[in-house]
């Protein structure tokens, strides 16, 4: 039996500041955590039941014969790479401050909330670097062999991180901007975006592998923006990467609205798409007081990733 009562982790969700797409084809990414947290509360069990509480389903079945669920498909992908190292069952809670409809990294911020709890109950290293290999290995089971994980390195080590997926750098950067964020009412799953730019791209291959570069080397610049804290250059670098998404084919007509006109407003110094484009959320850079038609999502940058906190008898 574990020697706490019960280990309870949270994990931030996560947005996309720059880097969309390319990521994909070995440039670097931006992202940051947000101050919308989910949180897992495992509660250790004499037996070898693993009881799961989620918002998205319940799950009930024995450690040493795992049974499939979509719905809790990352959790029990996760479950089963520490399987061998668990001599009892547990009870897993899991409650998220933020919809999963929205695209503020939930299925990262549950992998990576669900590493750190099963990390620490099978003695196992919490250590960021741990927790995301296993957690991005989860991640690319469920997906198979898709994801970046950039969303779960902004979740894991919280602030704005500057990633690479291969070779793997994951840089913790100095500067926590100031952001609003906007949802369309509506989006296309990812694969789905992924799989139209590679149709378009198939038709322009070298223009589209100058997109790429086009948008790693504005990430890079933006890398430096973020470590001076230079906002200002920071928001013409967003302004730069959403003319490349629109030139990748990922912005409608709506996202184009929403762009031009947040851009128009006192205070705003920069706006983007944020996430694979055709619908999900608009990021600008800097606070906007005015009423507009699209829901606001309150959230800003959060300096701390996963937290970890142990309890005793």
């Amino acid at each position: 039996m574990s020697a706490y009562s019960r280990i309870e982790v949270s994990a931030p969700g996560s947005l996309m500041l720059m880097g969309e797409h390319a990521v994909l084809f070995g440039e670097l990414a931006l992202a940051c955590a947000v101050d919308a947290r989910l949180s897992v509360s495992l509660t250790p069990r004499p037996d070898r039941l693993v009881k799961i509480d989620s918002e998205l389903g319940q799950y009930t079945g024995s450690l040493d014969s795992l049974k499939s669920m979509s719905e809790l498909a990352f959790v029990l992908a996760v479950v089963e790479r520490y399987q061998p190292f668990l001599a009892t069952g547990f009870e897993l809670s899991i409650r998220s401050g933020f919809s999963h409809t929205v695209g503020l990294g939930s299925s990262a911020a549950v992998t990576a909330a669900t590493t750190a709890a099963l990390a620490a109950y099978a003695g196992q290293s919490t250590a960021p670097s741990d927790l995301f290999d296993t957690a991005l290995a989860a991640v690319h089971q469920v997906q198979k062999g898709r994801g970046s994980g950039t969303d779960l390195a902004a979740s894991i080590h919280g602030g704005v991180i500057a990633y690479r997926v291969q070779p793997r750098e994951i840089r913790p950067l100095a500067g926590l901007p100031s952001i609003s964020l906007y949802y369309s009412g509506y989006k296309m799953k990812t694969p789905d975006v992924l799989q139209l730019v590679e149709q378009k791209a198939a038709r322009q291959p070298a223009l589209y592998a100058e997109l790429y570069r086009l948008m790693g080397q504005t990430c890079l610049a933006a890398e430096r923006a973020v470590d001076n804290w230079d906002w200002q250059a920071l928001g013409e670098l967003m302004n730069i990467y959403q003319g490349l998404m629109d030139a990748l084919g990922v912005c409608d007509a709506t996202l184009a609205e929403m762009i031009h006109r947040l851009r128009a407003e006192a205070g705003v110094q920069g706006v983007k798409i944020s996430g694979s484009g055709l619908g999900d959320c608009v990021l600008a850079l800097g606070q906007v007081n005015a009423d507009l038609p699209w829901q606001s999502i309150p959230v800003q940058v959060a300096a701390t990733g996963v937290e970890i906190r142990y309890e005793k008898d």
